[in-house]
């Protein structure tokens, strides 16, 4: 659980730490996840960047990321995916794992960022995969935003998307998400 916690903070961070639009436009673009047991689609005006690789040193090694940017709407969904070195297998939908992530996620989110608030949670399931998603508030790159965190797991993988949106643009987050979830 602190692995995928561990995730979503360095992507977190990530966010602020250096320039996102330097990648170019493709037309449509899907993001596939869990070896294709999740997918979705984001427009067109999202640019894509690979983020750096995890470090050893913190547990975040085998942690993949791409962060997508929408300059003209400043938001962003960080999709994120590290594989669980412990041997333990995640099920599909496994409520234990998943409500063991959120409070895991909430906790750290708590900590690392100091006017973090838990807005709500839902579950999801999408073809048999549970996802949790988590909505909340937040100071983050220098202003304050709503963030969409969906958390879930199959086999030895985990995975972390985070939609992050100006606090102003309500209506703007709430499409994002639909985006995501397929309007669930």
């Amino acid at each position: 659980m602190a692995t995928i916690t561990k995730t979503a903070v360095l992507l977190a961070l990530a966010l602020t730490a250096g320039s996102v639009l330097a990648a170019a436009k493709p037309a449509t673009q899907t993001i596939t996840t869990l070896g294709g047991k999740f997918t979705f689609t984001l427009p067109k005006a999202y640019s894509a960047d690979t983020l750096p690789s995890g470090k050893a040193d913190d547990g975040t090694a085998d942690t993949q990321g791409t962060l997508y940017a929408n300059s003209t709407t400043k938001s962003v969904v960080i999709v994120a995916e590290t594989v669980r070195n412990d041997g333990a297998t995640i099920q599909d939908n496994d409520p234990q794992f998943l409500d063991g992530a959120v409070a895991d996620f909430v906790k750290d989110q708590s900590a690392a960022l100091p006017d973090f608030k838990k807005l709500g949670e839902k579950k999801l399931t999408y073809k048999g995969l549970g996802l949790r998603q988590v909505d909340s508030s937040a100071t983050q790159g220098g202003g304050k935003t709503l963030n969409s965190t969906f958390l879930g797991g199959s086999g030895n993988h985990l995975l972390v998307i985070q939609a992050i949106s100006r606090a102003d643009d309500v209506k703007g987050h709430a499409q994002l998400v639909k985006q995501i979830t397929g309007g669930k």
